[in-house]
């Protein structure tokens, strides 16, 4: 049984301490398969020795993280340009809208979300979004990008049934964590009314640990709890929601 976990920050300093067996430990259960999200090219060279340790497991991606948009924007950008032109990149993320943090930066976070939607497109790679607040801002972005050429994954999908067929008809699947576990989560009421080819499995780890770890540091093992909930929503198996998810994240990771 393959689980992929296709959102976590493994390089995060949350796991300085015990890095390499905190991904053992996910290994050995069968969740061998991480993406990467980016957030700023503070943490470049992190993901890059992540890689080198796990070459088989660890699949990065590229971009600047909504919250990372500050008046270096633009050199930011230019880092993930140059990046990109040195050697392939899974997606393009995280990328998106944060309006909880910061209002201020609306206008350079839409700038910086149509720029980096445009890199993907020219490189044919998915997009990873992430989205805090910020329904409406992204929709249309995504309205004015829609396309054959726009696909990828609604990062820490936390909308509404109507947000999640509107996210699906952009091409995007639903990138379902440990918010589907919580009680006031919203989205396990609804779920099960959405096809399981457009789900797959996150973590967002160190963030958003699944209930019963709520309020501490997430870990990509803890995507079983996430697989688990699944199972109750779906009334399928284990191994099945594990092999389409998985298969699901090769159709957009094309890996």
């Amino acid at each position: 049984m393959i689980i992929t976990d296709t959102h976590t920050h493994l390089y995060s300093e949350a796991f300085d301490e015990d890095r390499n067996e905190m991904i053992d430990l996910a290994i050995d259960q069968g969740i061998s398969r991480f993406f990467i999200p980016a957030i700023d090219s503070e943490y470049t060279e992190a993901m890059l020795q992540l890689e080198k340790d796990y070459p088989n497991n660890v699949f990065l991606m590229m971009g600047l993280h909504p919250t990372h948009v500050k008046d270096n924007y633009k050199e930011e950008l230019k880092h993930v340009e140059d990046m990109l032109a040195k050697r392939h990149f899974y997606a393009i993320g995280e990328i998106g809208i944060d309006l909880y943090w910061d209002k201020s930066t609306l206008e350079i976070q839409q700038e910086a979300f149509k720029h980096q939607i445009r890199i993907a497109k020219q490189y044919k790679l998915p997009i990873v979004i992430h989205c805090r607040e910020a329904f409406d801002e992204i929709f249309e972005v995504l309205e004015a990008e829609k396309g054959d050429d726009l696909f990828g994954i609604f990062h820490c999908f936390t909308g509404t049934l109507e947000h999640a067929h509107r996210a699906i008809s952009y091409n995007m699947k639903l990138g379902i964590g440990g918010v589907v576990t919580f009680k006031n989560g919203k989205i396990d009421t609804f779920l099960n009314q959405i096809d399981i080819k457009h789900i797959v499995l996150e973590t967002d780890s160190p963030y958003l640990a699944p209930v019963p770890y709520r309020g501490k540091r997430n870990e990509s093992a803890y995507v079983i709890k996430v697989l688990e909930k699944l199972v109750d929503i779906y009334g399928v198996s284990l191994e099945d929601i594990a092999a389409i998810t998985t298969q699901n994240s090769k159709d957009v990771f094309k890996v």
